[in-house]
């Protein structure tokens, strides 16, 4: 039976927002220091627990509460109202700089965050060696830090944070600051950490993050959690709730380049127009997925064309709308994601009923059963019309004996020994020597 590792109770947090500031002696003398203040409450009656050695993400859009959360859990806030208990101990790695002096060095703030968490002396002095090693900051580590980069700031925090031996491993959104590789190596020691089962809450504006990594995920929004579920489920609402709050999300698309033209900036102005008076020009009507033989059979063979309808309606004509694709197999992993921006096409919807259709000519994916999500969004990328997730599904049914995830094209010839020449004549491979 599991044991719970951290219990949210009833939480609540409360901030007192000052209206309006007194700049001189005289206004402050005239209003006798009182300050009209206004309260915000960045978290209403939160309650959700974690198991112990349970993987959770925490999805919300920016201000929904997720960073104070998570400081009332590490305990850096208090919260209004309500109670955090956590079972053992925890390391936090909440902002960027967090807990790092900037006067002291590297070395030094390691053994000040060491004692933070009860740790003596002789106990950091074991694992300091691996510290620096993971932060890759021998050449400064006795440095101070306010002389260290962003990178160099998230390498110390999170070598830090992950080799003081937590039970509880808290994440905020800082690792998108670190290059790709050490992003990676960070994704690698979460990895280890959910092997040794440990509890990690885990904050990401990143779907597939959450869907890779997290057991469960809950979604906040202005302070209340609105759902709580399997990752994909969270992730659906989390997108459905920014569609509900006329809301914008940056999906970061691909293709998108660094040169953007002024015609692209005025549809993207146009679109977050629309979204601000709480409209949504263009809605999805049907998904539907076409394969040869779909009549006969419920499944698509290896290899086969594969076509994906998009059926829409606009109200309005819209510029520069980019319709998304997201083939995904059973385990929430992305296979494909495209959309007609990446593929060259420029879309100007205009008023009425219409439907896209992106083709594939052949599939060449085995055995499985696989999802589609789709999306329409502004050419930046930064609104989004409409998402279905999942859209559609289909299934793929391979007549063949290879096993696995794709079906590639390989030959096997004998290169060496009595039938090589006759392998040669057959096939123009140029052997090495």
């Amino acid at each position: 039976m599991s044991t719970t590792a951290v219990d949210v109770r009833d939480v609540s947090k409360r901030f007192q927002l000052a209206k309006e500031r007194y700049t001189s002696l005289k206004e402050r003398v005239i209003h006798g220091g009182r300050v009209k203040r206004e309260d915000l409450w960045a978290l209403r009656d939160v309650n959700f627990t974690v198991a112990e050695g349970e993987t959770v993400g925490i999805l919300g859009r920016n201000g929904s509460g997720k960073s104070t959360l998570l400081k009332c859990i590490c305990g850096v806030l208090q919260p209004t109202s309500g109670e955090v208990i956590v079972r053992g101990n925890l390391a936090g790695l909440l902002e960027l700089g967090a807990g790092f002096q900037q006067e002291l060095s590297g070395r030094d703030n390691i053994y000040l965050n060491g004692s933070m968490l009860g740790m003596s002396k002789r106990d950091v002095d074991k694992i300091f060696d691996e510290i620096v090693a993971f932060a890759e900051l021998e050449q400064f580590i006795d440095h101070q830090v306010k002389f260290y980069s962003s990178g160099m700031y998230v390498r110390l925090g999170f070598a830090v944070a992950v080799n003081m031996d937590p039970h509880v491993l808290v994440i905020d959104e800082v690792l998108s600051v670190g290059d790709e590789r050490f992003q990676r190596k960070c994704m690698e020691r979460i990895k280890t950490f959910q092997e040794e089962g440990r509890t990690i809450l885990f904050v990401t504006h990143s779907p597939d993050q959450v869907r890779s990594i997290c057991d469960r995920a809950v979604v906040l929004d202005e302070g209340h959690l609105v759902a709580e579920g399997p990752p994909g489920e969270a992730v659906r609402i989390f997108r459905e709730h920014l569609l509900e709050a006329s809301d914008v999300l940056n999906q970061g698309s691909v293709g998108q380049t660094p040169a953007v033209s002024e015609e692209a900036v005025a549809d993207e102005a146009a679109a977050r127009s629309f979204v601000q008076e709480g409209l949504r020009p263009v809605r999805f009507t049907d998904v539907r997925v076409y394969y040869p033989g779909m009549e006969e059979r419920p499944y698509l063979l290896t290899g086969d064309a594969l076509h994906i309808r998009l059926h829409f309606n606009a109200t309005t004509v819209t510029k520069g709308v980019v319709f998304v694709l997201e083939l995904r197999d059973t385990g929430g992993n992305c296979i494909l994601r495209t959309d007609t921006d990446i593929l060259g096409q420029q879309i100007d919807v205009p008023e009425g009923t219409g439907a896209i259709e992106f083709r594939f000519a052949t599939f060449p994916f085995l055995d499985g059963a696989y999802e589609v999500h789709a999306g329409i969004q502004s050419r930046l990328g930064g609104v989004v019309f409409d998402w279905r997730e999942p859209a559609a599904s289909f299934e793929v049914m391979h007549p063949g004996r290879s096993t696995g995830i794709v079906d590639l094209p390989v030959q096997a010839l004998m290169v060496e020994g009595p039938m090589a020449e006759v392998a040669a004549g057959v096939s123009q491979t140029v052997v090495p020597s």
